[in-house]
């Protein structure tokens, strides 16, 4: 192909994307690029955390200054792993801890997600995290580099959540003596919370006097579940990756099962149907589910302080469908309203503390991700 054609279609891209950008409701400003961005948090002094799958944490300010923050522990980068969420503590600013989840090596070739607690220093020119300690781990490790989840959230009574994927290997979804395909609920130090659903849970089996379950469980019955948020009555939103189609909104349930592999709206991806929910009503259903599939990232819902008609209204990241879908949710049901084409697979969203949306692109052409700012048309 000749330069001139090159170039034909270079502008042809570039006009298809700001005539693109010209039916959004929103100015999208691209900041910074990043090389594989995986999630965003907001320091008290709106500066950001963010974190690359290789192993990378970020300050990064709103012009796009970015620091590399020292003492992260070691990933196992690969698939779908690597480094992983961030979050900060509720008293960050007495006692300056964060979380992190992360993929970790175990023994052989197998792997798992992991979450740790460490302190973060600023006030030295190079950032640094120290005294850092694993609270939680994947039991058991596995072969493959798939569904980690690893989502995490803090809620306002300083609990810890963490949503952890099946890793591709379906049954342990539904097996209590294993952490995957569940969501699970931690106090801030890492230990149990006496109310969890299963905290004093002993099942009798005749080969083995009290065979005990993971009393971190939450829920259970999960796939991979990329986004979780609370809604703004407290109420903790997972979304959930499916197989073949069939991703979910799942409102969370205090020891809930949500089906999977059991259930679901999507099949195997060799075309094997899974039956739908409506066949087992046993198993709680989702609030939606998408069939086709949006191949969802993440889920933030916002207080609206600059996009003030959609407060209370939660955004999903979709990666596959390359856009933002913005979801209406009225109790304890949710609709999709509305989806955003932003022409790259979207990974992560946040509302800033002057009520922007930050996006983090997972990838995008001559692009590994970039950091963008939507702010509403006037």
């Amino acid at each position: 192909m000749s330069i001139r054609n090159l170039a034909l279609i270079a502008l042809l891209a570039v006009t298809i994307n700001a005539r693109a950008q010209e039916s959004l409701p929103f100015n999208v400003e691209p900041i910074v690029d990043f090389d594989e961005p995986w999630a965003i948090t907001f320091l008290p002094d709106g500066r950001m955390l963010v974190t690359e799958k290789k192993g990378v944490l970020n300050i990064v300010t709103r012009e796009g200054e970015k620091t590399r923050v020292e003492g992260v522990p070691d990933v196992d980068y690969g698939g779908q792993g690597g480094l992983g969420d961030v979050v900060l503590h509720p008293d960050f600013g007495d006692n300056g801890s964060v979380y992190l989840s992360y993929v970790e090596a175990g023994i052989g070739d197998t792997r798992g997600a992991a979450v740790a607690r460490g302190t973060l220093d600023l006030s030295g020119d190079r950032p640094t995290l120290s005294d850092v300690q694993v609270l939680w781990r994947q039991y058991p490790k596995m072969l493959g580099y798939g569904h980690y989840g690893h989502r995490l959230v803090v809620d306002d009574d300083g609990y810890l959540w963490i949503s952890s994927g099946d890793r591709q290997k379906f049954t342990p979804a539904q097996d209590m003596q294993s952490n995957v395909g569940k969501v699970l609920r931690l106090k801030d130090d890492g230990t149990i919370p006496g109310d969890n659903p299963f905290a004093d849970y002993f099942s009798k089996d005749p080969l083995v006097d009290d065979v005990g379950v993971y009393p971190e469980i939450w829920s259970l019955g999960h796939r991979n579940p990329l986004g979780m948020d609370l809604d703004l009555d407290g109420q903790l939103w997972v979304l959930e990756m499916g197989p073949l189609h069939g991703d979910e909104l799942n409102l969370i349930r205090r020891g809930g099962n949500y089906g999977y592999p059991e259930v679901s709206d999507g099949d195997h991806y060799d075309r094997r149907e899974i039956p739908d929910h409506s066949t087992r009503p046993e198993f709680l259903a989702p609030a939606i589910s998408w069939v086709p599939a949006i191949s969802p990232g993440d889920l933030t819902f916002l207080q609206g302080k600059l996009f003030r008609a959609w407060r209370g209204n939660a955004l999903a990241a979709a990666l596959g469908e390359q856009a933002i879908v913005r979801i209406e949710v009225d109790g304890e049901s949710a609709r999709e309203v509305e989806r955003y084409a932003m022409g790259a697979r979207i990974r992560a969203i946040a509302e800033g503390p002057e009520g922007a949306i930050w996006v983090l692109e997972d990838e995008r052409r001559n692009s590994q991700g970039r950091l963008l700012k939507l702010t509403p048309k006037p």
